[in-house]
């Protein structure tokens, strides 16, 4: 059986390569995984000219690479792991490659800085992308045809999917595992990671300041807590209450640790339990696992799920189930 064009993966690298970012890349993409018992991305790496060729990376480090910009040809998924300096317009080989791959439908993820790459190539007009904070001003000023969201930790928008600095790359190549393959993989992979299986691409790319110790404590028992009883009616006064705070004092804490409110926060928990229910227990009625979620009803089920997931209930399990 042929191997679904977006599982068919290529890395970009150049000189100045960001090694950390490029490096998850690799870690996702590019590891056998042989206990998992499916067809895994077929992964390629490529340059931006022809091999072989001593790529310089930070640090001080140096590889060897010997495929061009030819490789992207073939790719379904292209990743651009950030780039060398946010003021260098891109060379218009790679600008021609880009749009190439975009016109024909290839999935474009970038990490940090490598939105600019896509930027420059004119392919993310109109669309919705985010990147490393310290750079979402520059970006919004040279590009104002986009809409940057400087706060979010990666942003997908169908074809194109862009991330904020470092460690929110991982979050979003995460994401993309769970797109391709559904929660229950996206979490194993996770867990051979040793990082939490699911953090949303709306929350905060940083707590504004640090939360004392005993009510992150609190916050962090209180987020386990309600996981393990998704179906309660909550509210946040039984929170603030379970969580021993005030509201107010709850509604802060939430916020610095996840960038949301208390209700929205539960209702992408909620969400993220039906997907799991829908993938796991194909039999289970809609009915069932609004209830079993915390949704009450499948109306409620159904509003909550396309806006966070981006499609019907049905069509989820249909894919994953």
């Amino acid at each position: 059986m042929p191997v679904p064009a977006n599982r068919r993966v290529a890395a970009l690298v150049y000189d100045g390569l960001c090694l950390f970012e490029f490096g998850i890349v690799v870690e996702i993409f590019g590891l056998p995984r042989p206990e998992l018992d499916l067809d895994w991305y077929q992964f390629r790496v490529c340059s931006l000219d022809r091999g072989p060729l001593q790529i310089r990376a930070t640090g001080g480090v140096t590889m060897r690479q010997h495929a061009g910009l030819r490789t992207l040809q073939n790719a379904g998924t292209i990743v651009i792991s950030g780039w060398r300096d946010v003021d260098e317009r891109p060379p218009e080989a790679l600008l021609r490659a880009v749009r190439a791959a975009h016109t024909r439908g290839a999935r474009l993820v970038t990490i940090c800085s490598g939105v600019f790459v896509l930027a420059a190539a004119g392919v993310l007009d109109g669309k919705t992308v985010t990147t490393h904070w310290r750079y979402a001003d520059k970006l919004q000023r040279r590009y104002p045809q986009l809409r940057v969201q400087p706060d979010a930790l990666y942003v997908d928008a169908g074809q194109v999917i862009t991330s904020a600095g470092s460690a929110a790359g991982l979050d979003m190549l995460l994401h993309l595992v769970r797109r391709d393959y559904g929660s229950a993989v996206a979490n194993r992979v996770a867990q051979r990671l040793v990082v939490p299986p699911h953090r949303e691409g709306g929350q905060a790319q940083f707590v504004p300041r640090p939360m004392p110790q005993n009510e992150g404590g609190r916050v962090a028992k209180l987020m386990d807590w309600v996981r393990a009883h998704p179906a309660l009616p909550h509210t946040l006064n039984s929170l603030a209450e379970r969580a021993a705070m005030s509201p107010r004092t709850l509604q802060r804490q939430f916020r610095d640790a996840t960038g949301m409110a208390p209700y929205e926060w539960l209702v992408r928990e909620r969400v993220a339990m039906a997907r799991e229910l829908l993938e796991a227990q194909p039999q289970m009625p809609t009915a069932r696992v609004a209830q079993t979620a915390g949704f009450g009803s499948e109306e409620s089920l159904r509003r909550h799920f396309r806006r966070i997931a981006l499609t019907s209930p049905g069509a989820y399990r249909k894919k994953f189930g």
